[in-house]
Parts: structure tokens; sequence; C-alpha cells
């Protein structure tokens, strides 16, 4: 039976670098955030900081806290029929328990976790990339940052799920510590 590893963490934990290797072993991909993207491009709006969460507690406000996850749930489906499933960007406690009672052991909830200063540094260091179309690296100042972190933890209870992670890769070293890492935490799910 395919899994679904639903990936977790704050913006610049390495989050995507989790993604990439999961996509490089055969997982079907989604972005769990693309709704928000898409709808900027829609709206022909900018994707700052300050036009995403518009949408992301736009979007919430129509659809409940459960948005992102009942609205990609299609999709999941879609992708379980025939392999194993990563999803990047598991925002909401409400997401979480949606999608744990409809797949239960076949979801794993993934932490990816980097200190808050080591994760702004990141961000604010990042360069958008020109084939980046759907924008999953996008860079941040530092106080942009620590303002979405805050939102996340007291608007969406980003918290929840991170806490709740099936298990959680430490990113302070090289991306081959993080993938060594992975590597270890699939093992232990295929037992």
């Amino acid at each position: 039976m395919n899994k679904f590893i639903a990936i977790v963490g704050m913006a610049g934990a390495g989050k995507s670098i989790v993604a990439d290797e999961l996509i490089k072993r055969g997982y079907h991909f989604f972005r769990f955030g693309q709704i928000t993207m898409d709808i900027l491009k829609e709206r022909g709006l900018p994707p700052t900081e300050e036009n995403e969460k518009s949408v992301r507690e736009g979007v919430r406000k129509e659809h409940g806290m459960a948005a992102y996850a009942i609205l990609n749930l299609p999709k999941i489906d879609n992708f379980l029929a025939s392999a194993n499933v990563a999803g990047d960007g598991l925002y909401s406690w409400d997401e979480y328990k949606i999608l744990k009672e409809k797949f239960g052991d076949r979801m794993h909830v993934l932490a990816v976790y980097a200190p808050p200063a080591l994760r702004y540094k990141r961000l604010s260091e990042r360069k958008l990339a020109a084939d980046d179309k759907n924008m999953r690296n996008r860079p941040m100042t530092v106080d942009q940052a620590k303002a979405r972190d805050f939102a996340e933890i007291e608007n969406i209870a980003k918290a929840g799920p991170i806490a709740m992670a099936d298990g959680t890769l430490i990113n302070t070293g090289s991306v081959d510590e993080l993938h060594r890492q992975l590597e270890e935490f699939l093992k232990e799910k295929e037992k």
C-alpha cells in the first residue's frame, strides 16, 4: 500500500530539500501552499509575504482551517493510487486531523527543524531561481520571516503538526546529513 509523507516545518527549515529527495526516490509530489501561489497568479498579484498572507487567510476564512488539506484531497487520492506521495508544507492542526482521519497509518508526518536564527539567515540569503515557476524557494527578509513564524504559530496552529510528527529531521548541518536522517526515517517507516 502506498504511503503519504506530509512534510511540516517553519519557513527555511529545509522542507523543499527533503521533498526533492523524495521526488528522486519516485514519490509523487505536491505543495500544500501551491493553492496560494495559483490564486496570486490568477489575481495578477506579486508573491509578497503580505499578499500571500492575505490569500492564505482568505482561503481559510472561506473553507475553514483545514482548507489546504481539503482542497488537496483529490490530488493526494489520485497520486496514492499509483505511488507514494510527498506533500510539502502541511500547516494547520485542523489539516493534520483531517488528513490523519482519512489516511490513518498510510500517512506519516515528517517535521524538518532548524533554529530560527539559521532559518532567517537562509531565507534572507535565498535567490529566486529563474526556473522556480512555482516559487518554492522565495527569499524573505528577517522581519518577514519572523512575522510569518508568529502568524503561522498563532493564527493557524502550525505547532500542532510539528509536535505530533512521526519523526523530526534536524537540519543544522550539511544536505548529506539531512539526507541520511531522511533515509533512517524511511527505513523505520518500512518496518
